[in-house]
């Protein structure tokens, strides 16, 4: 490609719209388009970054034994309530009615049509393991699109899809998807963490998460210092701080006038955060049924964790009491008690209250609470579950370790959902012995915009980008000097592109009638691996400039080889996309 005929222009000035360093140097590179919000034009640059991206993923699912297909983003939305996932995808899922009025919604993931797709054509257990992935457009109506390309409305995503006969069919289809999302971060360049994690309205039983650490990711990760666990504090197990012993006292009502928080409450009776008891309402909505007030309480050192609770109380969609929800309740904010509470009120206990005695708890009365408040004793709830957040310093539950934490972005997602969506489509297959089969399936996704913003915002300096070899839009670039005043260079530098493109490199020709600073800038920032400098004064000397993106000095190459040059720096390059080195990258940051 000729840099005179490349559609689209670098920018020199920080883009205000830019939220990240990825998002601006995109932007600035001339990789990306915003058309509206979440919603991006790719480039030519930007495009051949992503095209390069599939191909490894297309490599690593193939690899994997995965089948290409290509499912409709179209779908009626009979599927979706037929899932029973309509309401709980609310305003996320882009709805729209063709000219009969029919219901249609813009696929945000493909579960129900891959299921669907499936059942029509799998007939008994010889057609099983199948694992089938797509890359395609997937649409998500967010409610607030940020991070350039990290949660957009419109994206491309790897979904694949695996179906067995078995749960032991299941695990090894898993660790397939799994090693090869290891790999296919590796290539990529993107050093990720993968972190158990709640499988959210995909369902199903056990996921994992591959997250990319950054100080601009929206989702919060624990980590251990000692071993290798790791979670997302949706999911994070930990060992609680001891509770301050003691046997039981007899409870006792105290003034507290203006105590209504835990830290004034604390403070006003000159004692610990862990001796109170913190409580939080809820109504909860099920997947059936009527909804129902929640009484949620947590030792008041800790925070309740609602994606822990919504999962202890079987999957409800919950959202926070109003005032008036609370009056109807019999409950007063601030000074709220379990003890008492209406036989209606469904109310949920953390893992440490049982274990603490002589807890600080509301009286239920305005400026009141109870001293010496223990479980068991004063109050009982419908549900004792792990539903506090994980806070850095308490003791990883594995091995004892200090936990950690940082902040993330989601890179990839691999699920077992076991039975949700053949159950829900009466999936069966003839089995061996002529009964029939229930298939078992796992889910696994990529954003492939996602691994793009990543590997920009792991590899830049302050002059631009450095794309991993694997992943740039060109090989090399050769930027000519003096090509118009010496037809003599002009001509090498034409047969060296030809000779670069023959030994099978992508080659950028920056043939501009620019400035050497212009030209030389743009290379920077636009991030391709490798360098070359073609001028009058290398031409006389025999020469050709190379130069790595990461090295800070070019060198002087004869001519006659620069060709096998840029091939063993890129080889080089090429070689650190390890899994061993990038995951050691990944922990390193962690």
């Amino acid at each position: 490609m000729r840099m005179s005929r490349l559609f689209g222009h670098t920018l020199r000035e920080f883009p205000n719209e830019a939220e990240t360093p990825s998002h601006a140097l995109l932007l600035r590179g001339g990789f990306v388009d915003q058309l509206m919000a979440g919603v991006y034009s790719f480039l030519p640059l930007g495009n051949r970054v992503r095209l390069k991206i599939e191909r490894v993923i297309r490599e690593e699912m193939d690899r994997a034994g995965g089948q290409e297909v290509r499912l409709p983003t179209l779908q009626p939305i009979e599927l979706w309530e037929e899932s029973g996932r309509k309401a709980g995808m609310g305003d996320v899922l882009f709805q729209l009615r063709d000219r009969k009025e029919r219901g249609l919604a813009l696929g945000p993931t493909h579960e129900e049509v891959v299921t669907r797709l499936f059942k029509d054509h799998a007939q008994s257990y010889r057609d099983l393991p199948a694992t089938l992935y797509q890359v395609n457009t997937k649409f998500r109506d967010e409610a607030r699109p940020r991070g350039g390309l990290v949660r957009v409305r419109e994206f491309t995503m790897k979904d694949a899809y695996s179906f067995d006969a078995d749960d032991a069919g299941l695990d090894a289809s898993y660790a397939a998807m799994f090693e090869a999302y290891r790999r296919i971060f590796a290539r990529c360049g993107v050093p990720t963490i993968p972190v158990e994690a709640d499988s959210g309205a995909i369902g199903g039983k056990g996921s994992q998460e591959f997250i990319f650490l950054t100080e601009y990711g929206e989702d919060t990760i624990v980590f251990c210092d000692s071993c290798d666990y790791a979670a997302n504090t949706e999911k994070a197990e930990f060992v609680r701080p001891p509770a301050v012993a003691g046997d039981p006292l007899p409870t006792e009502v105290v003034d507290t006038p203006g105590a209504s928080s835990i830290a004034e409450l604390a403070a006003f009776l000159g004692i610990e955060e862990r001796q109170t008891a913190k409580a939080v309402f809820f109504m909860a909505t099920p997947k059936s049924g009527d909804p129902f007030p929640v009484f949620a309480v947590v030792r008041g050192d800790m925070e309740a964790n609602e994606v822990k609770l919504a999962n202890a109380l079987g999957g409800t969609e919950l959202r926070p009491m109003v005032d008036q929800e609370l009056a109807d309740h019999g409950l007063v904010a601030g000074y709220a008690s379990p003890i008492g509470a209406r036989s209606h009120v469904h109310v949920v206990a953390d893992l440490a209250l049982p274990e603490a005695p002589n807890l600080v708890a509301g009286a239920n009365e305005v400026g009141r609470h109870l001293r010496n408040v223990n479980y068991g004793r004063d109050w009982q709830a419908h549900t004792v579950a792990d539903i506090a957040t994980a806070q850095a310093g308490f003791a990883c539950a594995r091995c004892g370790g200090t936990l950690g934490m940082g902040r993330g972005i989601e890179m990839g997602h691999v699920f077992r959902l076991q039975y949700v969506y053949t159950d829900a489509f009466d999936v069966a297959v003839q089995g061996a012995d002529g009964n029939p089969v229930r298939p078992t399936m796992g889910c696994y996704g990529i954003g492939v915009e996602r691994i793009l913003s990543a590997a920009v915002e792991v590899n830049h300096d302050d002059g631009g980008i450095r794309w991993p070899a694997s992943i740039a839009p060109f090989d090399v670039v050769m930027v000519g000097i003096g090509l118009d005043r010496d037809e003599a260079v002009r001509e090498d530098a034409d047969r060296l592109y030809e000779e670069l493109t023959a030994a099978g490199l992508d080659v950028l020709f920056d043939d501009r009638d620019e400035r050497p600073g212009v030209k030389f800038n743009d290379a920077d920032l636009i991030g391709v691996p490798v360098r070359l400098t073609v001028s009058s004064r290398n031409h006389g000397a025999g020469v050709v400039e190379v130069k790595s993106r990461e090295a800070s000095e070019a060198e002087s190459v004869a001519r006659t080889e620069v060709v096998a040059r840029v091939q063993s720096i890129r080889e080089e390059l090429l070689g650190r996309l390890t899994v061993g080195e990038i995951e050691r990258q990944a922990r390193a940051g962690s």
